[in-house]
């Protein structure tokens, strides 16, 4: 007699993780940002250009860069210096500044899309609609195998983490890191950036045994 397996039973033969990378995934390198930022200017992608300087200065989650309409950063109908929007996680608040380079690239959108006020900024397959984080992870997936990397190591995360990683390692300003990613915990800002580890092997790295 053949005996089936229970759900349970086969759940547990087979580790929901395999063949799955797992765990936090790492920020982009400046010279990651800026192959993108030139693949996508070359190749005339203006939308895609617009969403990802927007993700990398907001440092924003995935569901608050889709999210985001067009009064969020431009009021007015041009981009502003300063946005403020409140997070859909923690339903905080948070500030974030958008460089010149991401407001001429919101300008250069919002003037080739024609898009108005109270109109959502990043509209997916439905009309009008948002985009869904699916489809922004995607298009991630889409912009990094464009340069060659895997796109499997990375996640919509890793825009999250880039500015604030790198501004950490610039300035070494825990509090204004935890500011800029709206945590309300310092020790969740450790964790996010993985500081502990990486203070630890700058240091070993000084270190001539």
């Amino acid at each position: 007699m053949t005996v089936t397996p229970s759900p349970a039973a086969a759940s547990k033969q087979v580790p929901w993780n395999k063949g799955k990378i797992v765990g936090a995934k790492p920020p982009l390198r400046p010279k990651h940002v800026w192959s993108i930022r030139t693949k996508l200017q070359v190749e005339g992608r203006t939308r895609d250009l617009a969403m990802f300087n927007v993700a990398i200065d907001s440092k924003l989650r995935g569901c608050d860069v889709v999210a985001l309409k067009v009064d969020d950063v431009a009021p007015g109908g041009y981009s502003a210096d300063r946005a403020t929007i409140r997070q859909k996680k923690t339903g905080r608040p948070v500030k974030f500044e958008l460089t010149e380079s991401t407001r001429q690239a919101i300008d250069d959108y919002l003037r080739l899309t024609g898009k108005k006020s109270g109109e959502y900024l990043f509209t997916g397959r439905r009309l009008n609609g948002p985009m869904t984080t699916r489809q922004y992870a995607r298009l991630l997936s889409r912009w990094l195998a464009d340069i060659g990397l895997d796109p499997h190591l990375f996640g919509t995360h890793s825009l999250r983490r880039t500015k604030a990683t790198l501004i950490y390692r610039r300035t070494g300003n825990l509090r204004a890191v935890q500011l800029l990613l709206g945590h309300t915990k310092i020790e969740s800002t450790v964790r996010y950036l993985g500081i502990e580890v990486d203070d630890a092997l700058a240091i070993a790295e000084q270190v001539d045994v």
